[in-house]
């Protein structure tokens, strides 16, 4: 098909989806538990506008052009699908992160094996279905469900031509492995442990409500929630009680409940998980300020973790080191600037981060000080569509969403004619 096709059947895609939007997010809320008003805005709501999004910067790509080469003779640049794409996507943002890979791929003009995560196979089956009202040819669209062994030998097919993954930097490794003896195109958005770097100037109450959205929302099981705060030391105590202020009147409880704001886990195993995280943290010496590793009050069964929060913690800790991925959040204190960058950039991650001040200006001086692959200033960072996202040394390389992200399943093809 020529690119105006693909968009005019991507942007069908976005009709029949939206119609399905509450279905969607109804399901998501009951396979990952997800609290059903994160699941209708993030889960479902994201979704729908990407496809928008990407529709429009495909509607503005520049397929071919031309140019003049070095020599004289014109040389002609045309953009190619790479070939088969293999998406494998994990079970925090299920649909999101699909439709990340999904639809810029077939912008491009691949075809696509999706490859769901155990825990949320079930929305990628409903994709399924709606995509087969779109009466595409057979094989352009494949949902395979499965485990880690499948999506190993899917990254390992030598009929793939590219695979984008995202997930945890262990799996990224071993899906790059696999991609190595076929030379596979990949691309990895991995784990991440950011940094919201608390200027001296913020105000406490402000800070708090942000970084409460950008790091607790879906449980805290999103890869670039601020999960380290970095707060001046004549300061700290202002900012730790603000913050614990802020998690204590989270609502804990039936994802269904749309007062709910943090819901159970996705499994008992990722609870044990977290659990394990908040043990170690208080046996290395952080205090625990509010939260703990008990159920949270008045829930008996569930998978549930309390919203905790650790202050008085150092950056060597495992709680300030190690993707915890649930509703824990970590204090380090800093004498200064140069401080807070320098315990910022002590990761082996570069997902994302933040910075929040009074003065824009000295936060975008912060920002750009940070090596990380996204970052806000006075928020933590959101994904527009129209600007890539992706990360750094063990978050991944490669970039998904803005123009990026389209490019990232296209082939650069030159042809010179001789004059």
């Amino acid at each position: 098909m020529a690119p105006a096709e693909r968009i005019t059947v991507i942007r069908r895609l976005a009709e029949i989806y939206a119609g399905r939007s509450k279905e969607m997010a109804a399901l998501i809320s009951n396979e990952i538990g997800a609290p059903i008003g994160f699941a209708q805005r993030a889960q479902v709501g994201l979704p729908t506008v990407m496809m928008a999004a990407f529709s429009d910067l495909a509607e503005n790509y520049p397929w071919q052009q031309d140019r003049a080469g070095f020599y004289g003779a014109p040389v002609r640049i045309r953009k190619e699908p790479v070939g088969v794409v293999g998406a494998i996507v994990p079970w925090n943002m299920p649909q999101f992160l699909t439709i990340g890979k999904l639809v810029p791929a077939l912008l491009a003009g691949c075809t696509v094996v999706v490859k769901p995560s155990p825990e949320s196979t079930l929305d990628a089956l409903l994709l399924g279905e709606i995509l087969a009202e779109l009466d595409l040819p057979p094989g352009v669209v494949s949902i395979v469900p499965g485990d880690a062994v499948t999506g190993a030998a899917l990254a390992g097919h030598p009929g793939v031509d590219k695979i984008s993954f995202t997930g945890s930097t262990a799996a990224g490794r071993a899906v790059a492995a696999s991609c190595a003896p076929n030379l596979t195109k990949v691309s990895l958005e991995l784990g991440g442990k950011s940094a919201g770097i608390v200027l001296d100037d913020a105000d406490p109450q402000t800070v708090a409500a942000a970084i409460s959205s950008a790091s607790l929302s879906n449980s805290g099981q999103i890869c670039n929630a601020l999960t380290r705060i970095l707060v001046p030391q004549h300061r700290a105590g202002e900012f730790v009680d603000a913050l614990a202020a802020q998690m204590s009147t989270l609502t804990v409880g039936d994802p269904s409940d749309k007062a709910t704001r943090v819901g159970p886990l996705v499994s008992a195993r990722q609870q044990q998980r977290v659990r394990g995280y908040i043990t170690e943290g208080q046996q290395a010496g952080a205090r625990l300020v509010v939260g703990g590793a008990e159920m949270p009050r008045g829930l008996d069964t569930g998978w549930y973790v309390r919203p905790t929060l650790f202050a008085d913690a150092t950056n060597d800790m495992s709680i300030a080191r190690e993707e915890i991925f649930g509703p824990v959040l970590t204090v380090i204190s800093y004498r200064d600037v140069h401080d807070a960058v320098a315990i910022a950039n002590d990761s082996d991650y570069g997902l994302a981060g933040a910075v929040f001040t009074a003065d824009t200006d000295r936060g975008v001086a912060v920002a750009e000080r940070v090596r990380t692959g996204t970052f806000g200033v006075n928020q933590g960072y959101t994904m527009d569509p129209f600007a890539p996202f992706g990360g750094v040394k063990g978050s991944g390389y490669g970039r998904e969403l803005g123009p990026e992200g389209l490019e990232g399943y296209l082939d650069s093809k030159s042809i010179a004619v001789a004059q």
